[in-house]
């Protein structure tokens, strides 16, 4: 996984509240096994007609958005089931930061697991950035938990945990894997007990 620490970018601004994620990946796009490839399939039913062409009205096909890795979008985002397969969808797609007023708690440690910054702040600075960042900058400094645009600075609060697994660009395979001495160590100590 990519380490995460910095991005400076302009938002996709997704002015929905109460975005399932049935709507981010619909159901019939969960039968791959691999985490890529689901991109193409982020919010189907909203991105396509029914004969597979490009809605021109929905916000992620609109040309002026395109490339953007920032989705700013309103509250609740993530809700419903708990497939992890939403947020394969985002990243794949390019997203690497969400922000919104609220998340979906499994959406959101769902989130952590694979290299999504998900941005929770207050409101009125949510409701600050859909106003004015249209085509301003946003930067998001983990580091730092700020969110900068127009010079006005906002602060999110993140789990110590889940910030040092993004700027390490760990995920629990990686997390695991620190540990891969001691664990060497345990199993050669059970072994030659076992053995005893």
């Amino acid at each position: 996984m990519k380490s995460f620490k910095f991005i400076c970018d302009k938002a996709i601004p997704l002015d929905m509240i109460n975005v399932d994620t049935d709507q981010i990946i619909p159901k019939q796009f969960l039968k791959m096994v691999k985490k890529e490839g689901y991109g193409e399939f982020l919010f189907y039913n909203w991105r396509y007609q029914n004969d597979g062409t490009l809605l021109t009205d929905f916000v992620l096909n609109d040309k002026r958005y395109s490339g953007r890795r920032i989705l700013l979008t309103r509250d609740n985002f993530g809700s419903g089931s708990s497939r992890e397969h939403a947020v394969w969808a985002l990243r794949d797609f390019g997203i690497t930061v969400l922000i919104a007023p609220s998340f979906a708690d499994i959406f959101y440690n769902n989130c952590f697991k694979n290299g999504i910054l998900p941005v929770q702040l207050e409101r009125q600075n949510v409701e600050f950035l859909f106003k004015n960042s249209e085509n301003e900058d946003i930067v998001v400094d983990l580091d730092k938990q700020k969110v900068v645009c127009c010079d006005h600075s906002f602060s999110f609060l993140i789990n110590e945990f889940h910030k040092r697994m993004l700027m390490q660009g760990l995920d629990e395979i990686g997390l695991t894997l620190e540990l891969e001495s001691a664990i060497v160590d345990y199993e050669s100590k059970r072994r030659n007990h076992s053995s005893a």
